[in-house]
């Protein structure tokens, strides 16, 4: 102990936690109506939907969701989602179940509209990938209780504190997993769009998105599920929901109620991963809904595989025919 201490004088203290709350209250003061701007904002989006999800009939709600799940991926998992979300209600687990859904769609709708512009930013320009890159792989090793700090230095106490925490806890994959799937894209694709006279912004929407589409899903659901795992996290702050009932058993040490609101977040993150899944895989048809005038994607492949089959017409028609015998 005597030569750490003694090592440790060797070395002046940088005084890291104190610069970092003096940045936290300068940014409190100086802009704090953008802070409330945002608390409004994401307050009224997650009171609205939950609002919204509860307006309905538990049992109508969840006949709607397993006939989504059916049509988008089986009639065996719209069974079984019919089962679960039926367990969900009869558990008394479905109010707060839909007050976390919606703090995980609010959460998820911000982090990948702002994750999939700056993974296709990034997978245009190799600098903005230099830069974007090291501030992904902090914001994915930073703990993540330690995000409820800042969150409620901000926000207080409450469900604000809770999307914002989830949005930046969650954001990373999307911006990865979008750089990846545009990078991965044939580059004879691209090159062909650009021969046949396509302008960037046609061939981002008709070639690179389209055929990047697989990867950007699989983004989006780990998107879903790490804003899951979070949304649990955030009933620390009092956001409520399924993570608020999973620290009162915590707090209380009841097991029933913890083993009901864990098994009711294991039935959302099933059914939410499914889901995303099943979209992943129905890309045939999102060409159509991102070009303007045909799809470049088609015209370019068939354009890659003219470029690489042989030409024998050439030489059929130089070729001498035999005399007939």
């Amino acid at each position: 102990m005597a030569e750490s201490s003694d090592d440790s004088g060797l070395l002046p203290r940088i005084p890291v936690g104190e610069w970092v709350d003096t940045a936290f209250d300068w940014v409190t003061e100086n802009f704090e109506p953008v802070l409330d701007a945002i608390s409004t904002a994401s307050g009224a989006g997650v009171d609205g939907l939950t609002d919204a999800l509860l307006l309905p009939p538990a049992i109508l709600l969840a006949a709607l969701l397993a006939l989504l799940g059916g049509v988008l991926r089986s009639v065996r998992f719209g069974i079984a989602s019919l089962v679960g979300l039926l367990l969900l209600i009869s558990m008394e687990m479905w109010e707060p179940a839909m007050q976390t859904l919606a703090l995980i769609l609010v959460a998820t709708v911000i982090a990948v509209a702002i994750g999939i512009p700056v993974g296709i930013a990034a997978a245009k320009s190799s600098r903005v990938s230099a830069v974007v890159r090291p501030v992904l792989d902090f914001m994915q090793t930073m703990p993540a209780l330690v995000y409820l700090i800042p969150a409620v230095t901000f926000f207080g106490i409450g469900v604000v504190s809770g999307v914002v925490m989830t949005i930046i806890f969650a954001l990373p994959p999307g911006v990865r997993l979008t750089e990846l799937g545009i990078r991965q894209v044939d580059g004879e694709l691209v090159e062909a769009g650009h021969a046949f006279g396509s302008p960037p912004g046609k061939i981002l929407r008709g070639v690179q998105l389209p055929l990047a589409l697989p990867t950007i899903m699989a983004g989006v659901n780990q998107v879903i599920m790490l804003a899951l795992s979070m949304a649990v996290i955030a009933g620390f702050v009092g956001a409520g929901g399924l993570g608020g009932l999973v620290v009162t058993s915590l707090s209380r040490l009841d097991l029933g109620l913890g083993v009901e609101a864990g098994l009711a977040v294991v039935i959302l993150a099933i059914y939410l991963d499914r889901l995303t899944s099943a979209f992943g895989q129905q890309r045939r048809g999102f060409p159509s809904f991102l070009s303007r005038g045909g799809t470049v994607t088609t015209t370019a492949a068939a354009s890659s595989r003219s470029v690489d089959a042989p030409v024998t017409g050439a030489t059929d028609q130089n070729a001498r025919p035999e005399p007939a015998r």
